[in-house]
């Protein structure tokens, strides 16, 4: 393997515009960044491209040991300034993975109990903490509906803290949803600050979702009508909504912590 040290290498080329989504979305590829991060990765089976690294960076024996878990053809050291210019952070950890995209589908979906459907989000980083609460108390997958954040934004993969690697996402129109749901028995369980039902006064069902609507709208009159119940969260301050990932983490714990 020979060190790449120059950033005009159509690699490093390539690997740097994974920053933008259109050459995400032409490759089937995204980036993962960092020790941690590309550890999970592996761990969880993702298939990884090309494992960028650079070995005066790279010198913990856990980091080492990631690289013994990936084809030797699929390493690719490089100098620190190369590792520097494709990573986001101010002191790069020296490892950076290529890893190739996975496109659950509904009917490949094993039994789950519960779960959370995000209804057209717009922030990255809710996307990937919501998916960090899903994995801390213990809940199953997260529904994308309708477009909104793409799954593979590199502020999802960092807020995750690397659970997108384990927990399923399937991304797909919220009617698709919707008849999957009633298919499998899955009661939908709505959240809306109208709502007359206090979160502590629901009778949870076997196999639930939690459905939260965008950041801006919430749900609309047809989506809250697709839900089995409607639940609020009660706001006694002079606020009259809280931050999407607060919203779900707070529900989360309560319905399923």
């Amino acid at each position: 393997m020979d060190l790449i040290t120059s950033l005009s290498n159509p690699l490093i080329k390539h690997v740097r515009a994974l920053r933008q989504k259109k050459a995400r979305a032409e490759s089937k590829t995204f980036l993962v960044e960092g020790i941690h991060h590309v550890g999970e990765a592996l761990q969880a089976g993702w298939e990884v491209e090309t494992l960028i690294f650079a070995p005066e960076l790279l010198t913990s024996a856990f980091a080492k040991d990631l690289l013994a878990r990936v084809p030797h053809h699929n390493l690719q050291p490089v100098s620190a300034k190369v590792i520097e210019a494709l990573t986001e952070k101010e002191n790069p950890q020296g490892i950076l993975a290529v890893a190739k995209q996975r496109d659950l589908k509904l009917d490949a979906l094993k039994p789950i109990r519960q779960a959370v459907a995000l209804v057209a989000p717009q922030d990255p980083g809710n996307v990937g903490t919501i998916l960090r609460t899903l994995d801390a108390v213990g809940a199953d997958a997260l529904f994308i509906l309708d477009g909104g954040v793409e799954l593979y934004h590199p502020t999802v993969i960092r807020a995750s803290m690397g659970t997108i690697f384990w927990l399923p996402v399937i991304q797909t129109a919220f009617q698709d949803f919707v008849a999957w749901a009633k298919n499998a028995d899955f009661q939908l369980i709505g959240t809306s600050a109208k709502a007359d039902a206090n979160y502590r006064t629901l009778t949870l069902p076997p196999r639930w979702a939690l459905v939260l609507g965008n950041e801006q709208k919430g749900l609309s009159l047809e989506q809250s009508a697709a839900c089995d119940a409607l639940i609020a969260l009660p706001m006694r301050g002079r606020v009259s909504s809280l931050n999407l990932s607060v919203a779900a983490g707070a529900l989360l714990y309560a319905l399923a912590g």
